[in-house]
């Protein structure tokens, strides 16, 4: 009997869950209400829908809006003041045009798949959006291509390193839990990642940037465009500033990876080096020196640079705050307990089943990180009963499922929206298909992967 009344509790909670998100979509894609706004009223109808208590809504709320922006907001004002300086100095027009030279106009879109993917090594994903976000509103208005046909590589390279490839914090956890070799676990990744990014990004961004237009936001494109006749920085200053911050995080991943207690003074120091916020702000005050004092800029020049580039991502910041609101009401209302359980009462292949529960929870909770540490821990005991699996194929396969079917309660989903200027529906159109496609193709070669094995 209680375990029938558990059943129809979960599914009570996925069917508020279900009217909570078309509430959501509806009204911000087709009554065009203020997302943030939105996204609040959304939190507060499913906490309530689902039986919490009127306080612990607004707690939950509160928790899931300052826990996101926590250091989401400022990777983002340190990561547009980067954006900003690279920028005025011609940074990012440097940039542009060297991988234009290099790649040709017809075949830039895989220069950006690289560059996504060895920038989102030990980089979270918002934080790789910050800073190649200058580089693809370049590149597109030089090449005259779509901004998707742009954006959507670099998305998929970030994307594809952050649910697959170590040593990203993301699947070290599941590499952790499950006891698995890291150096199988990225020869595997690279296995994998590779041609699903190719098929998500160059391939499929091609494909979606033909049918969906849109134009960056004008203040950011403004502000991310060069103002000086001054003559353009070296290409090499100018690569080495904007991948300081991606230098310093790989570092700290390095360093947790060889002295995880932080015994040695050395990587306590390397590790507080490469925390994102640490190595932004490293990067931005060397921007400072490498693309504005040597360039010729007053002091007065990098105050006011500095200023007028955050006033254009404050609505980002609050739209995001609102999905992390939104994302905390779903995993303390039990939505996220919910699809657990249902998950672990599937009979199937443990790669299916570490995919599936990692899937489950992401599309419930919207967050990857969330997705693949309650999963490693639901699919671990199951791993330890199955000795004959490949781990690292699971590990790839919990990383695969952690990053399916973004939706409205992905912080991730509403930062692609604002930044490509895009509506509900074509973020849906382009973006969560994007990310669909990284996480199915990716399982398809798993699985293929583990007959060869």
């Amino acid at each position: 009997m209680s375990t029938l009344f558990g059943m129809s509790h979960n599914l009570t909670l996925l069917v508020w869950t279900f009217i909570t998100i078309v509430f959501l979509i509806v009204f911000i894609a087709k009554l065009k209400w203020n997302p943030f706004v939105t996204l609040l009223i959304s939190a507060l109808m499913l906490g309530l829908l689902t039986g919490m208590k009127p306080q612990d809504v607004v707690q939950s709320i509160t928790q899931g809006l300052g826990g996101t922006l926590g250091t989401i907001a400022i990777v983002i004002a340190l990561g547009t003041m980067l954006g900003k300086m690279m920028a005025e100095s011609g940074g990012a027009e440097q940039i542009a045009a060297t991988l234009i030279d290099k790649f040709g106009e017809s075949r830039v879109h895989w220069a950006m798949l690289l560059v996504g993917f060895i920038v989102g090594i030990p980089v979270f994903f918002e934080v790789g959006v910050i800073l190649l976000i200058p580089i693809v509103f370049t590149v597109a208005r030089k090449t005259n291509k779509s901004l998707l046909q742009i954006g959507i590589p670099i998305l998929a390279g970030l994307s594809t390193v952050h649910g697959l490839v170590p040593p990203h914090p993301a699947p070290m956890i599941a590499i952790d839990a499950y006891q698995a070799d890291l150096g199988h676990t990225i020869l595997y990744s690279l296995l994998i990642g590779i041609p699903t990014a190719i098929i998500a990004g160059p391939i499929f961004g091609k494909f979606i940037g033909k049918r969906i237009q849109v134009q960056p936001p004008a203040k950011l494109a403004e502000q991310f465009a060069q103002k000086s006749d001054r003559p353009l920085p070296g290409f090499g200053i100018t690569l080495f500033t904007i991948l300081l911050p991606v230098i310093l995080m790989l570092i700290g991943s390095v360093a947790d990876i060889v002295d995880p207690q932080g015994v040695s003074s050395l990587s306590v120091f390397c590790k507080f080096i490469g925390h994102e916020i640490i190595a932004l702000l490293i990067a931005v005050v060397f921007s400072f020196f490498s693309l504005g004092y040597t360039r010729g800029f007053k002091k007065e020049d990098l105050s006011r640079f500095t200023s007028e580039c955050l006033a254009p991502t404050a609505t980002i910041i609050l739209i995001i705050g609102g999905g992390g609101a939104f994302k905390q009401v779903l995993i303390n209302s039990g939505v996220g307990s919910a699809i657990a359980e249902l998950a672990t009462q599937a009979n199937i292949n443990v790669i299916l089943f570490a995919w599936f529960v990692a899937a489950l929870i992401r599309v419930a909770t919207g967050s990857a990180t969330v997705a693949m540490t309650t999963a490693a821990g639901i699919v671990a005991p199951v791993l330890a009963m199955n000795p004959g699996v490949h781990v690292e194929l699971v590990v790839l396969a919990t990383g695969a499922g952690s990053i399916v079917l973004s939706h409205v309660n992905d912080a991730g989903f509403w930062m692609v929206k604002e930044f490509f200027n895009m509506s509900v529906p074509e973020t849906l159109k382009s973006w969560t298909v994007m990310e669909t496609i990284l996480s199915v193709v990716g399982l398809a070669l798993i699985l293929l992967l583990s007959t060869v094995l």
